[in-house]
């Protein structure tokens, strides 16, 4: 009887695509380039956001492993401040690209490891190979929102930045004032109130204070004629627009407790482009996942994983307070008041937290089916 021996073939696939890794920085782009493991990496620099510089890399790297011009190429690069017109740059090229979470990737648990760019670009390299080849769990990628998606969001980030910036101006304005003993109820009409405003001794404030009080208020007033524009247009939009993500802003406002505030930010960020397929991936997304601990005898909850988008958590956990005010007989408030309503402050924190994470994949049920949430009232027209 005669034995075949066997031969171990090498998946041709594999060497006939470039796979590239960028690690992104102000100035400078660091590219990794390689066709499978156990090469080392073409490692090569270019001036940051230089197009032709990249295009023209990847062609010397497709000529240095002996690739075809028309061979595939694979690319990745963490999510950042380049945001994803890089993507869209490189799948224009006909590159597949990805662009992963920074914080979904594994790195030494050493308490001192080395870090350079060049380890970096091999990391990503590494494990852009792995999930090439089908092991997905190795990080995860971001979804990449279309141009139109993503232009909508500006409106109310904005409008976010702004009130910050304006509170801001206002705890300044209390300091300096609080300073000098002295406290305003309220800033408006500020300069006139300044001329009766005493010191401890009966004194006016001095020159130097007041103008300087003066200049931060020219801010606050700008800042707050900045905000009454941005809500005038979104109020435009909210009633002139046909949109379908405005559609969606009009059908959380119909439920009592959500304002134009909580449902324009949930439509923008999360629920106008997303297309979820279960409610994990909808609490996942949101970083409302829990994260429990157990080794052996040991056994702890971590608390959640606050890996999602964080305007939205933001937003859900203001939301469900909303809620237990403005939708007292739902289901969910009556739960909350069961199960966390006897204890401390900091039991009604945690259990706000599960409120939020159960409002937000009750809304998005109610956006794909139209179903009510338990309990809950509409807003009287």
């Amino acid at each position: 009887m005669t034995t075949l021996a066997t031969r171990n073939t090498q998946d041709t696939t594999t060497e006939s695509t470039l796979f590239v890794a960028f690690e992104l920085s102000e100035k400078t782009w660091k590219l990794g380039f390689t066709t499978g493991h156990g090469q080392k990496p073409r490692e090569r620099t270019v001036t940051a956001r230089h197009h032709e510089h990249v295009l023209n890399e990847i062609a010397q790297a497709k000529r240095r492993f002996g690739l075809p011009d028309t061979a595939p190429v694979v690319s990745c690069y963490e999510a950042g401040r380049e945001a994803f017109w890089l993507h869209r740059f490189l799948q224009g090229h006909g590159i597949t690209n990805h662009v992963v979470d920074s914080s979904a990737i594994e790195v030494n648990r050493r308490r001192r490891r080395a870090k350079s760019d060049g380890l970096d670009v091999r990391k990503l390299l590494s494990m852009l190979m792995r999930y090439h080849h089908g092991e997905r769990q190795v990080w995860q990628v971001v979804k990449i929102p279309s141009v139109e998606a993503e232009d909508h969001r500006h409106l109310h980030r904005d409008l976010e930045t702004l009130k910050q910036e304006r509170a801001s101006t206002m705890t300044r304005i209390e300091g300096l004032l609080s300073s000098q003993g002295i406290r305003v109820p309220s800033l408006t009409k500020l300069p006139e109130q300044l001329d009766a405003l005493r010191l401890w001794d009966g004194s006016p404030i001095l020159p130097g204070l007041r103008r300087r009080v003066l200049r931060v208020y020219a801010q606050y007033t700008f800042l707050s004629e900045q905000i009454a524009e941005v809500e005038a247009e979104r109020r435009t939009q909210l009633q002139t627009s046909s949109d379908a993500s405005i559609d969606k802003v009009r059908q959380l406002m119909l439920l009592k407790g959500i304002g134009i505030n909580g449902a324009w930010l949930l439509v923008m960020e999360f629920f106008g482009w997303r297309a979820f397929k279960n409610r994990r991936e909808v609490g996942g997304l949101a970083g409302f996942t829990p994260t429990p601990y157990q080794s052996g005898e040991s056994a702890r909850e971590q608390g959640i994983t606050k890996a999602g988008n964080r305007h939205v958590r933001w937003m859900t956990t203001e939301l469900a307070w909303s809620w237990l005010r403005f939708q007292p007989d739902s289901a969910l408030s009556v739960w909350f008041r069961e199960r966390f309503g006897g204890g401390g402050k900091r039991l009604r924190r945690i259990g706000i937290v599960a409120v939020a994470r159960k409002l937000l994949i009750a809304l998005w049920r109610f956006l794909e089916t139209g179903v009510i949430p338990a309990g809950a009232v509409l807003k009287e027209v």
